[in-house]
């Protein structure tokens, strides 16, 4: 077995004492600490470097704080404060350059020269807008309906043709109706206004010309047309064995009318033409004039803008025609609009706002019922355009009695 070599013995000191062999120390664990967040990393500022005391005295004196202009100065800062928070009133106000805000410069009671007053900033919130021309001066509500009700007619008619054949019933009419408005259309038997009305009803198409309910054209659109306009055509038939509770509730729910909707204007109507007590009875037992009555408030119950109504006071008692003209010019007060034709010359120069004279398929004459019957009647004035009385000679064997 090899000889292990001899460890180096210590040397001894002076006196004579032998030091212990140092053991190296290990190093110290120390616990991790943790890192900052980051808010916390972003406040702290790196410490400010320090100058030794040569230098401290090498640098210049601090200049002394402006006190006489600082309430200048705040009194500007605060001008320009209120100038950025102030409302803009109109755009042509805000399009117009704001002046510039003047800034006195402080200046040092030192001998330093004074810094140039910095370049005034743009106001915050506040766009660059186009200069815009002041509008005109509004008008009143009153004035913008006047506006709106006569631009656009409640009913318009051009070129309106009808042919049957080889016959031209009616030809190169044309109407133009404002709103709000009593219009008659008169003319002899033949002349064809009950075609005239049934084209602007939507009950026959016309052959040639166009019909405009409030702007809507009546040929391409007639489904948005008729949602404005009642008919009430001449001897029209109807479900005669429905009472006539059930006939105007069936018009009501065709004219999409909510049933509860339908009953209760079933009712207002019926008070107000005076048919409450024949309500639960046939239709077919109604007399001529309560048949007109009935087939009225039918194209009354769901409040249309025009109404077109042919000779609805034919075979009418003057008590049921005094209640149809109350109930006309109510409807005609808020704003509705009746075209109607009618024999009567005395009734539709009482009641009418404008006419229209309708011979052979054409109108003659237009107009107010002042204008055309001039200084006399309306109905001198219907025989002079309508070619006057007929020749009557060649009767007087009428004179010779047969018996």
């Amino acid at each position: 077995m090899p000889d292990r070599p001899p460890e180096p013995r210590p040397e001894s000191s002076g006196d004579g004492a032998v030091p212990r062999p140092v053991k190296p120390r290990k190093p110290r664990k120390t616990k991790a600490s943790k890192t900052p967040s980051s808010s916390a990393a972003a406040t702290q500022t790196p410490p400010k470097p320090k100058l030794s005391a040569a230098a401290a005295a090498a640098l210049p004196p601090r200049p002394p704080l402006p006190v006489d202009d600082a309430p200048e100065a705040i009194a500007v800062i605060s001008e320009e404060v209120d100038t950025m928070d102030a409302p803009i009133s109109t755009p042509v106000e805000a399009a117009q350059p704001a002046a510039p805000v003047p800034q006195r410069a402080i200046e040092p009671s030192s001998g330093e020269e004074p810094e140039a007053a910095p370049e005034p900033e743009p106001e915050r919130g506040a766009p660059v807008l186009a200069e815009v021309p002041q509008p005109a001066a509004a008008e009143s509500s009153v004035q913008r309906g006047e506006v709106a009700s006569t631009a656009v007619p409640a009913v318009a008619v051009t070129g309106l043709t009808k042919t049957f054949g080889q016959t031209k019933a009616v030809h190169g009419v044309g109407l133009s109706i404002p709103a709000g408005s009593f219009y008659g259309l008169v003319g002899p038997n033949g002349a064809g206004k009950t075609t005239t009305l049934s084209m602007i009803g939507g009950l026959i198409r016309p052959t040639a010309g166009s019909v405009r309910i409030n702007g809507v054209d009546a040929v391409a659109h007639p489904r948005e047309a008729k949602r404005m306009l009642g008919v009430l055509p001449d001897r029209m038939r109807t479900f005669d064995r429905l009472t006539g509770r059930q006939l105007l509730y069936y018009f009501g729910v065709l004219r999409e009318l909510k049933p509860a909707v339908a009953e209760s204007r079933t009712a207002d109507l019926a008070r107000a033409f005076d048919l409450t007590d024949a309500l639960s009875r046939p239709v077919s037992d109604y007399s001529a004039g309560m048949r007109k009555k009935v087939l009225l408030a039918g194209a009354l119950i769901h409040s249309p803008r025009v109404l077109v109504l042919d000779e609805p006071f034919e075979a009418v008692d003057p008590v049921s025609s005094a209640i149809i003209l109350d109930v006309l010019d109510t409807y005609v007060s808020h704003g509705g609009t009746v075209l109607l034709s009618s024999h009567g010359m005395q009734l539709v120069e009482r009641v009418c706002d404008r006419v229209a004279v309708l011979v052979a398929g054409t109108v003659l004459a237009e107009g107010s019922v002042a204008q055309l019957r001039g200084e006399g009647t309306l109905e001198e004035r219907f025989l002079q355009l309508t070619g006057g009385l007929s020749d009557v000679e060649g009767l007087e064997w009428l004179h010779a009695f047969s018996d």
